[in-house]
């Protein structure tokens, strides 16, 4: 009798496992539970929060019966993976914070105690990666936009500087000008007389 506990025992350790699965907050997870469908078919199964039970999916999320969508109890909870190929994964479109837990998937095998059961453990995280990432192009940019900003400022500088140096440059012609330009007229004005004496004379 001993034998035959130790041998159930055995049955459904070897068909159950746990994994634990890291998912991101705001993008789509995925918790893996597969079958032999060549050797079984088209099998029932079912997904549940909690762990898998003796019989059934506890507080159970999507159901299957021989590969007909028999419960779902929301459009976040997705196959994705092809059914028909012994692929149930679960996928959780726009993880939640609220979605972290155990899940249960149970795969009803005929036969006693052949049942396989996968407990998974989903654990959500902020993603860092794309956080960082955001925050390196929002350095950037702003960085980008502070180096146009600079080059604009130092632009208007040396326009400025140019129209300054411009303006002073006309300023000191305008005034030597001036300067030389009574002497001449002076000149003039005596070389003008002297011919009109010397004319007389």
């Amino acid at each position: 009798m001993r034998r035959l506990y130790f041998f159930l025992f055995t049955l459904t350790q070897v068909s159950s496992s746990t994994l634990k699965v890291i998912g991101f907050f705001g993008h789509n997870v995925t918790l893996p539970c597969m079958y032999d469908s060549l050797t079984h078919g088209v099998l029932s199964f079912c997904w549940g929060r909690g762990m898998v039970p003796r019989s059934q999916c506890s507080n159970t999320i999507l159901s299957s019966q021989d590969g007909a969508e028999h419960f779902r109890q929301s459009p976040r909870y997705q196959l994705l993976g092809r059914v028909t190929d012994g692929d149930v994964s679960l996928t959780i479109l726009d993880a939640q914070w609220s979605d972290a837990g155990v899940y249960g998937c149970r795969i009803e095998i005929p036969g006693w105690f052949n049942d396989k059961k996968i407990n998974t453990y989903l654990v959500i995280e902020e993603d860092t990666l794309t956080t960082l990432l955001t925050n390196k192009v929002e350095v950037g940019e702003t960085i980008g936009i502070t180096t146009a900003e600079e080059k604009i400022k130092a632009g208007n500088i040396g326009r400025l500087a140019a129209i300054f140096f411009f303006i002073i440059i006309i300023t000191l012609v305008f005034v030597f000008r001036r300067r030389f330009l009574p002497k001449r007229t002076l000149q003039h004005l005596n070389n003008s007389t002297a011919e009109n004496i010397y004319e007389v004379l």
